[in-house]
């Protein structure tokens, strides 16, 4: 990581993984840009998330949308914290029809 990223705020950080993931062309490039968002000590904004699961559908790749919110889940700090997550994640989940773990099998959180 550059100096200029371990000084970066927040809303640079959203920024910059928002156009990071508006840009994504391949399968390679998304798992990358995903791997390194979520190493982060942070849990990534909603835009981030939203950009990343546009960027999963247009590369065609259903199971790492899914794998998003998996994600999510792991770095959240509690249940409600996810809750609120998919809430207002639900409109561009709806939009590009991915189901979480949880909901294609039935499972409570």
């Amino acid at each position: 990581m550059s100096n200029a990223h371990a000084q970066e705020s927040f809303e640079e950080f959203t920024a910059r993984y928002v156009s990071f993931f508006d840009g994504v062309e391949d399968l390679f490039e998304l798992q990358r840009g995903l791997n390194n968002c979520f190493a982060h000590d942070l849990v990534p904004a909603p835009s981030i998330i939203e950009a990343a699961l546009k960027a999963a559908r247009r590369v065609d790749d259903y199971a790492t949308a899914v794998r998003i919110f998996e994600g999510v889940r792991e770095k959240v700090e509690n249940k409600q914290q996810y809750q609120a997550y998919l809430q207002e994640l639900q409109p561009i989940k709806q939009e590009l029809g991915v189901e979480t773990k949880e909901e294609m099998y039935g499972q409570t959180l």
